[in-house]
């Protein structure tokens, strides 16, 4: 998968691929980054300019985004065309899952006062991280970046790790623990090492359920299965996981 971002910072994408899972995929030929650089297209340099209408700031001019875009033209087919705006359709799972599916995207970065309105025409979705202002569209270019390339196939050693995600899953995420088991008094708890696959199952699903309702329960879904639906209740009634497990003679 292919993915170019259209940016007058590129040093700070070249940084990123350098780390973590993005570097993993690109190593792995899973994915390809491409920072491009608008200043490069520009005459001059200038990729900016006063707003017109008297309004404050500066606007990223068109001329050297549709020149940049253009020249990507000339090496392949059209990109899936993105642009960071604060507005725009909010990152989720769902949505990086769908870009999975597109073999090249281009992300247009905003800038200072925003992006010059006729660069609209060549753009396909306007995408935020959330109802926040950024000083720039870099951080939410590399969000997209790092999140597709952990769901392609052959990128991450563990690929089971995906089916456990927040937001893939019914519920958000259960809590986790490592060595050593006791900690400043803090213990692991005593079903996750009990080597009872059942009871641990039992224990995830619990808390994701618990955290979901705590946490997100804006994100519990309509639809329950009669255990779910159990165990919503009864966190609901105050109950642990250990006595919802003795009153249903599982411990």
């Amino acid at each position: 998968m292919e993915f170019y971002i259209l940016t007058i910072f590129p040093d700070l994408i070249r940084c990123y691929t350098e780390f973590g899972i993005v570097r993993q995929a690109i190593k792995k030929g899973k994915v390809k980054v491409e920072a491009v650089d608008i200043r490069k297209f520009a005459p001059k340099g200038q990729v900016d300019d006063t707003a017109y209408g008297g309004f404050p700031g500066m606007v990223l001019k068109p001329e050297p985004i549709f020149s940049a875009y253009e020249s990507l033209l000339e090496k392949n087919r059209k990109p899936y065309v993105l642009i960071t705006e604060p507005w725009g359709r909010r990152i989720d799972q769902r949505f990086v899952e769908e870009l999975t599916q597109k073999e090249r995207v281009a992300i247009i970065c905003g800038r200072y006062e925003g992006v010059d309105e006729r660069v609209k025409s060549i753009v396909d979705e306007e995408v935020s991280i959330g109802d926040v202002v950024l000083s720039g569209g870099e951080l939410v270019a590399l969000t997209l970046v790092d999140a597709v390339s952990r769901l392609l196939p052959g990128v991450l050693s563990e690929p089971m790790s995906i089916e456990e995600d927040s937001f893939r899953n019914r519920w958000i995420g259960y809590p986790v623990y490592t060595r050593p088991r006791e900690f400043r008094e803090m213990k692991v708890p005593e079903v996750l090492l009990s080597g009872n696959h059942r009871l641990i199952e039992l224990w995830k699903l619990w808390h994701r359920i618990e955290n979901t309702l705590r946490k997100r329960p804006d994100l519990i879904p309509e639809e329950l299965t009669p255990e779910e639906e159990d165990i919503l209740e009864s966190i609901r009634r105050g109950m642990s996981f250990e006595e919802w497990l003795e009153s249903k003679s599982l411990s």
